[in-house]
């Protein structure tokens, strides 16, 4: 049996399952995709997918070096 079936031509998510929404940028400190890019990632085309990977790199500085930080507990 084959798994051509299976085989899709979409681009694959970023997620690298460090899934933690940074408080100020509201982006995945993960993937530094933002809460509505994660919402409807399925349901994206490919070319919307592609638009959103090309914008990644420039965000990373929005939530680098800021994984540990933590802010004051309630």
């Amino acid at each position: 049996m084959s798994d051509d079936i299976w085989a899709r031509a979409e681009i694959e998510s970023p997620c690298v399952k460090v899934c933690v929404m940074h408080r100020e940028s509201d982006l995945c400190m993960g993937c530094y995709r933002n809460r509505q890019e994660l919402a409807l990632w399925g349901s994206m085309s490919s070319e919307e997918r592609k638009a959103i990977m090309a914008e990644l790199p420039g965000r990373a500085h929005l939530v680098k070096g800021q994984r540990r930080k933590r802010g004051p507990r309630p």
